[in-house]
């Protein structure tokens, strides 16, 4: 990889640390409001809060709004035909509906079904699990409930025993 790749790269991930550290969370650098609905729907489809926080908890939509602005903003031309797309088969699928996310539950599953094997959602999948699972300061992981949820610790060091195998080494 290149020295510009690397400093573009550094360059994101110092923009959506410091944007995660920012106490205004109600603002998009790339999505409208109504996109935004959108994505927190897909999103939460993905990675439901059935029993435990999801991607809306972990603030999902906030990392990928940074990637689309920052290190994925090559994907943002492929991003906008997607959700064009997801708002093509809504009204075939679901004549009379206002957006995805005002449909129910049922219906958003088998829409993103219809979906399933498309560019766009893969990309969705994707970011959204490492907004739920990446460290906190790339944007996403609000409250490190993503880390919490699978029980990961986050510790710089760790002390012996290491994990079960460790202690009866004693």
């Amino acid at each position: 990889m290149g020295l510009a790749a690397w400093t573009a790269i550094a360059a994101a991930q110092q923009h959506a640390h410091l944007a995660a550290l920012s106490p205004d969370t109600t603002s998009f650098e790339f999505l409208d409001p109504a996109t935004a609905r959108e994505v927190v729907a897909i999103a939460a489809q993905i990675v439901p809060s059935d029993d435990g926080p999801g991607a809306t908890e972990a603030g999902v939509v906030y990392f990928i709004d940074r990637a689309l602005k920052t290190f994925a903003s090559d994907a943002a031309a492929s991003f906008r035909e997607g959700i064009a797309d997801l708002g093509v088969r809504r009204k075939k699928m679901f004549p009379g509906s206002k957006s995805f996310a005002a449909l129910t539950r049922e219906q958003q599953t088998e829409l993103l079904k219809s979906m399933e094997k498309t560019p766009f959602f893969d990309w969705m999948r994707t970011a959204t699990i490492l907004a739920w699972l990446g460290p906190p300061e790339y944007g996403g992981n609000r409250n490190q409930v993503g880390w919490k949820y699978i029980g990961f610790d986050d510790a710089g060091f760790f002390e012996p025993p290491f994990g079960y195998y460790d202690k009866e080494s004693k």
